[in-house]
């Protein structure tokens, strides 16, 4: 499988952004999908994942409440929602996918996220 991620851009505190990550090739239903980000001079650290068959859930406590992972079957993308953006929340963003969390054998290229204050 290869992953194409997308949808990143400056956004202004309190603001909305939906990132996207297409996906090419075979995905299992066991396969998980998961968004991942660095912010600057940080490691990169989990903030959500979904189970592609069951649709099952998993975010970081930092962005609970406020992101929302989600996937489309038929389109073979996976969207995280990023609603209340906080300037903490400025990061690359990337889109990876592997066997469970934490577990990511293939990565797409990363999309910028900036939120001013």
């Amino acid at each position: 499988v290869q992953l194409q991620a997308f949808g990143g851009g400056l956004v202004q505190a309190g603001g909305s952004l939906r990132l996207s990550c297409a996906a090419s090739g075979r995905i299992y239903g066991s396969t998980s999908m998961g968004w991942l980000r660095q912010g600057p001079g940080k490691e990169r650290e989990f903030v959500a994942n979904i189970r592609w068959g069951a649709g099952t859930t998993y975010y970081a406590d930092s962005v609970k409440g406020r992101f929302t992972i989600s996937r489309d079957s038929g389109e073979k993308t996976v969207y995280l929602q990023m609603d209340s953006l906080k300037p903490e929340d400025t990061a690359v963003y990337y889109c990876a996918a592997g066997r469970q969390i934490g577990d990511y054998a293939v990565w797409g290229q990363g999309t910028k996220v900036t939120v001013s204050s």
